[in-house]
């Protein structure tokens, strides 16, 4: 069957299913959504963001920390999915794969050496480490940084990564690309081995909706990362979501009434002095090839312009006709005027290029407690309701984030996790969440 007449039947079936209910009755477009202007995380909402009850993670204490990867640092982690996103398990095994690091580097010169192994148990739980995913000297970019993975019916792996830097490079560089490595999974009876990989590039940022290196001038934690496979269930679409700056000279960039809140809100609230310096969006592409190597930038989902810098690891989950949007974000990258804390930050949309609804009012969906608010990072939700995450600095008193680096070494060491965090259990309803309950460490069974 040719190109065109797949364009045709899919087109046929969208109509058929939008006339029978299988469909949002007004899904929005990807050409919607550019004409229209991309949907916001808006400083009204943001300024609703409160720690409570039902979004406060329970406290991790040093004493808890129990090492998962003998002489590693262990960090963003994500499982092995099956295309419909559920977490896949193969002859009897689960698998994760996870951003390592020896662990006599100093925590915060990790991401200089990230390399993406994979860890497999029966049980979901109780993780023994593998090797390397892939040969690093195959891969692209100086190192790999965080991504997801799919593993097909006949065991071939779709493993998607950002290449960081460029090897050969005699000064480090934080240049992002996406790439894809395919490759095949073989159950032994020693356990799990990958094999066959082959790497591409599939995406660069196009400087009319993401934002390039160039274009970023210079300014704060520029991003294109962390690519999360995504299968639309109510179209069949193949795409991946990614985290980056929404396009235009650093310069230039200044807040949208969108971005600041209601008419009501824009007459009370003016952003401060540097705001539309913070341009933090979700991206999407689409794939256009079997092999899912060939990939169409698309819009952004959503935008944090004149809010946040960083909405790093966006991810979806499906529940009903509802799409979840997820993303993590630092107390230091919410633009002036807005307090958030280190935490997981969740939207709602009853179709892919829908008005955005932060859950909770604000976006806040897991937070650190405010006595340990640097103890977990880069949470993840998984279909089933359970998040996982890492354990970053616990206990640092008054020490923040961004000035744990000018402590002494052994301070750096004796207070940074390196390991998978304890799994919470979230519950959600409509656009209300809430934890309920907190698993073991790594637990995704």
């Amino acid at each position: 069957m040719n190109t065109r007449s797949e364009d045709i039947l899919k087109k046929v079936w969208l109509i058929s299913a939008l006339f029978l209910g299988l469909l949002p009755a007004f899904a929005s477009t990807p050409a919607q959504a550019d004409e229209e202007g991309t949907p916001a995380w808006s400083r009204q909402e943001a300024s609703q963001i409160e720690r409570t009850d039902d979004n406060t993670a329970p406290y991790i204490s040093q004493e808890e920390i129990d090492q998962m990867a003998p002489n590693h640092w262990v960090w963003d982690t994500w499982p092995l999915r099956n295309r419909d996103g559920s977490v896949a398990t193969v002859k009897g095994y689960k698998v994760i794969f996870a951003l390592t690091a020896p662990d006599d580097v100093l925590p915060g010169k990790r991401h200089d050496m990230a390399t993406i192994r994979y860890f497999y148990s029966k049980n979901g739980q109780d993780w023994k480490m593998g090797g390397e995913a892939f040969d690093t000297t195959d891969a692209y970019g100086s190192r790999q940084w965080a991504g997801s993975a799919m593993v097909e019916d006949d065991g071939s792996i779709h493993l998607f990564y950002t290449a960081t830097g460029r090897k050969g490079n005699e000064q480090l560089t934080y240049e992002q690309r996406l790439a894809l490595a395919n490759g095949e999974m073989e159950v032994t009876k020693d356990g799990i081995e990958f094999s066959d990989w082959s790497h591409d590039i599939i995406l660069t940022p196009d400087g009319e909706y993401y934002q390039t290196e160039a274009q970023s001038e210079g300014g704060i934690l520029y991003s294109f990362r962390d690519p999360w496979f995504f299968e639309d269930k109510h179209t069949g679409e193949t795409y991946i979501t990614f985290e980056g700056n929404s396009a235009g000279q650093a310069s230039d960039q200044v807040c949208q009434p969108r971005n600041i809140g209601d008419e009501s809100f824009q007459q009370t609230h003016e952003a401060p002095d540097g705001s539309a310096e913070f341009n933090g969006n979700v991206g999407l592409a689409v794939s256009k090839s079997e092999d899912l190597t060939e990939w169409e930038a698309l819009p952004p989902v959503l935008e944090a312009d004149c809010v946040n810098q960083q909405l790093e690891r966006p991810h979806f989950v499906m529940k009903g006709n509802q799409y979840y949007l997820f993303v993590d974000s630092h107390k230091f990258t919410f633009a002036p005027g807005i307090q958030g804390p280190d935490g997981l930050y969740g939207f709602t949309a009853d179709s892919l290029y829908g008005n955005y609804e932060p859950l909770n009012g604000s976006g806040l969906v897991v937070a650190n407690p405010e006595d340990n608010p640097f103890q977990a990072y880069s949470w993840i939700v998984l279909p089933n309701g359970k998040v996982i995450s890492f354990i970053n600095f616990v206990e640092l008193g008054d020490v923040s984030l961004v000035d744990v680096g000018s402590q002494p070494e052994s301070f750096q060491y004796e207070h940074f996790g390196g390991t998978l965090a304890p799994t919470l259990k979230l519950k959600i309803n409509k656009n209300q969440t809430q934890i309920i309950k907190e698993l073991d460490d790594g637990r995704i069974k």
